[in-house]
């Protein structure tokens, strides 16, 4: 009867260790660079999400930030050690290396890009129609963002920086004439950086296919299964356009960034994957001027 008993609360013991694993399953991510870096919530609670659309065919699951902030390069080397999942703009590099969730969290909205400018210099860009005349001058990014192979490779000049947050004051001082940002961002980021007196350029848009994916190591690819199919079934119960559409940090752009009325310099993208391209056309997936009237 004893040994009945021990088996008994053996088998219990494990049960229990089994079920506190399964529900304290960690999942690990990037923490935002700054105290004023508000670009990241949207794409953790666009995760917090797709994993919640999963939980009955996945299990449960817990997002921990990481400990320490990271750049892009280091987040995507810290994959599959402090981290299990990162998002960022697509490359043909990231895609060999990593394991890509092939659905544009933004929509593509990050490729629709306006400028951030020295307040007072606005008329400096009025007579800028095309790709020739913005390339005399020199556009600020990222030293590891893929925008800066991008503007490169459209002949643009670009001056970079291995800070993020540097690059408001090399503007600020001169070091470049203008900052390229996601039509999302720059409201957020002038309105929390108002020491540095700088302003939103109201006439130029460059556009380019920009998706932003979800990576995992390629050794975690089950993750990257379960976000995929998470992201889907929420753009076809609609929960991810109502996320899109009213999270705080892209609810106001679309009245803010006054896309129909700014001139578009179209820019190529060579930093698709043949396997990337093919979704450029699910129209499903990517943001269509005017589309957020239809969602008010």
């Amino acid at each position: 009867m004893r040994f009945i008993y021990s088996i008994i609360i053996i088998c219990f013991l494990a049960f229990y260790s089994y079920c506190v694993q399964v529900s304290s399953q960690e999942i690990k991510h990037i923490q935002p660079v700054s105290a004023r870096d508000t670009r990241n919530q949207y794409f953790i609670e666009l995760l917090n999400l797709a994993l919640s659309k999963t939980v009955d065919s996945h299990g449960p699951y817990s997002l921990v930030p990481a400990l320490s902030k990271m750049t892009q390069s280091r987040a995507f080397l810290s994959l599959g050690r402090q981290l299990d999942v990162v998002w960022s703009m697509t490359s043909i590099e990231r895609e060999t290396l990593f394991t890509p969730v092939r659905i544009p969290l933004l929509k593509g909205l990050l490729g629709h890009r306006i400028f951030i400018i020295r307040n007072g210099e606005e008329q400096r860009f009025e007579g800028i129609n095309t790709l020739e005349q913005l390339r005399e001058l020199v556009a600020g990014q990222g030293h590891d963002w893929p925008d800066t192979q991008i503007l490169r490779s459209n002949g643009l000049k670009v001056q970079i920086s291995t800070s993020y947050e540097s690059l408001f004051m090399m503007l600020k001082k001169g070091r470049f004439d203008y900052f390229p940002r996601g039509v999302n961002e720059p409201f957020e980021e002038l309105a929390t950086r108002p020491e540095f007196d700088l302003a939103i350029e109201p006439h130029l848009l460059i556009r380019y296919p920009a998706p932003i994916f979800y990576f995992t190591s390629n050794e975690h690819t089950e993750l990257a299964t379960r976000i995929q199919a998470g992201l889907q079934k929420a753009i076809e119960d609609g929960s991810f356009n109502k996320l899109f559409y009213t999270h705080p940090t892209t609810k106001k752009i679309f009245e803010l960034a006054n896309i129909a009325d700014r001139t578009v310099i179209d820019l190529n993208n060579p930093l698709l994957t043949e396997k990337t391209k093919i979704i450029v056309n699910y129209s499903k997936l990517w943001y269509r001027p005017g589309e957020e009237a239809l969602r008010q």
